[in-house]
């Protein structure tokens, strides 16, 4: 009898992926916020975020399953996916240039609660009371952060990185349904490539002159953008996203690390209080989504 590999060395990969990934991607925003802090523009940062991260997609392809990989039935499907990433790309980026780090960070931690609303209203999911509540626990927490008043988060910031986690539910959405036939490494792929025409369309009207500083802040934005986006993509190989997702909330940590270290800014007490309660949401709502698989598993067997 054949013995297979034990599944927790599967699942401790998948946790060192992810690790790689939620650290690789903050860093990333942290060399977003440095780019535009030397007045490069945000469709630029874009352009070559994916220019440069195409090399490192294509090594990850050509080491994995190979270039024939890459074929694809979809392209109008990647297509779609490709104009929902960058409009979540662009609000992302976005709300990291005008907020601080952390508190950036931390509304992004909504999407799960967008993902939820989204899936009752457009897969006509069912979403019983206990998910229902964690969304409203989780918006409170919203509320807790941006502390509407006379020391609140910039709204026009607040309503940027509300937007990104829209983006990010309805992008989890796409992929849901494009990893029904395709293969993790061509998604990856085909949002890097179809993603280039677009942005090099507007570079013209954006792009500036970069001293060798200027230039390595770039080509390391798009190296370790492509090596986090690969690692995030590639841990859901070894393991369910329920067992992977609570390492996603460690980018709070390097988020509020980074901005101490190189902005000395450290989040105020309403972040730290608003934090737990939008992170304790999401997690309970994903622990409640898998419990319900594993009980659809059961009924299917």
């Amino acid at each position: 009898m054949t013995v297979q590999a034990a599944p927790a060395d599967r699942r401790l990969l998948a946790l060192g992926l992810r690790f790689l990934a939620v650290f690789s991607l903050a860093s990333m925003t942290v060399l977003v916020k440095l780019a535009g802090e030397r007045d490069v523009k945000l469709p630029e940062i874009l352009f070559w975020r994916q220019a440069f991260a195409v090399p490192v997609v294509l090594l990850w392809v050509w080491l994995g399953p190979g270039l024939a990989s890459l074929q694809t039935k979809r392209l109008p499907i990647h297509a779609r996916r490709t104009v929902l990433g960058l409009m979540g790309m662009l609000c992302n980026f976005g709300a990291v240039l005008v907020l601080p780090l952390a508190e950036a960070t931390t509304i992004s931690f909504t999407f799960p609660l967008f993902a939820t609303i989204l899936g009752a209203l457009m897969l006509r999911e069912q979403v019983g009371w206990q998910r229902w509540s964690a969304v409203a626990i989780g918006f409170i927490g919203v509320l807790i952060v941006v502390r509407p008043g006379d020391n609140a988060l910039p709204l026009f910031g607040s309503l940027v990185a509300l937007a990104a986690a829209v983006m990010i539910a309805l992008i989890s959405i796409q992929i849901r349904d494009l990893t029904r036939t395709e293969e993790s490494t061509t998604i990856v792929f085909w949002f890097s490539v179809l993603s280039l025409p677009p942005l090099a369309i507007a570079l013209p009207f954006f792009i500036s002159s970069h001293d060798a500083a200027g230039w390595a802040l770039l080509l390391a934005i798009g190296v370790i953008g492509g090596i986090g986006q690969i690692g995030l993509t590639a841990s859901l190989r070894f393991a369910p996203v329920s067992v992977v997702v609570s390492l996603d909330y460690l980018s709070l940590i390097w988020a509020t690390g980074y901005g101490w270290l190189i902005w000395d800014h450290l989040p105020p007490s309403s972040t730290w209080f608003g934090a737990p309660v939008i992170i304790g949401s999401a997690l309970f709502i994903a622990w409640r989504e898998h419990k319900r698989s594993v009980e659809r598993s059961g009924m299917t067997a």
